[in-house]
């Protein structure tokens, strides 16, 4: 398979599952044959969702620039690894898509809230993780057609 056959569906498989996830949350309200559709309709829009972001920005690219970056960064802390600060990379890339379109600072509270159990393996609690997933938003943004910069960044 190659690589960019790869990513794409890297990029279908966490929207997907973000998307299922968010659908079965909206569908809870109606019981639990409303989160089973939620997630069903929740789980397509995500993979395409996904999949979109995959097209502009290649996953393993993107990860390469951060393995890359991430020491330089003003937010980084002395000491830290890669393995802390992987998991608030991807954490921003996996979930841009469910809120495509608003800015990192409105979507934020919902973010720090889900942080603890997203984070894997790092150590980072999320005050030290937010300039990672913050730079992985941005990130995005600039690299999708009609999401960069609008508001000056």
């Amino acid at each position: 398979m190659s690589d960019v056959k790869k990513d794409h569906n890297i990029g279908s498989g966490t929207g997907a599952m973000t998307g299922a996830v968010a659908g079965a949350a909206i569908g809870s309200a109606a019981g639990p044959a409303g989160s089973a559709v939620g997630a069903v309709v929740g789980g397509l829009v995500g993979s395409k969702a996904g999949d979109s972001i995959a097209e502009a920005i290649n996953p393993t690219e993107y990860t390469a620039h951060f393995q890359k970056e991430y020491k330089n960064a003003p937010y980084y802390i002395s000491g830290s690894e890669w393995r802390d600060y992987e998991p608030a990379y991807k954490y921003g890339y996996d979930n841009y898509s469910m809120y495509r379109g608003r800015p990192f600072e409105e979507v934020e509270p919902e973010l720090r809230s889900n942080w603890e159990a997203s984070r894997a393996d790092s150590r980072l609690a999320w005050d030290d993780a937010r300039g990672a997933v913050r730079d992985s938003w941005h990130y995005i943004e600039r690299a999708l057609p009609g999401d960069a910069d609008r508001d000056g960044r």
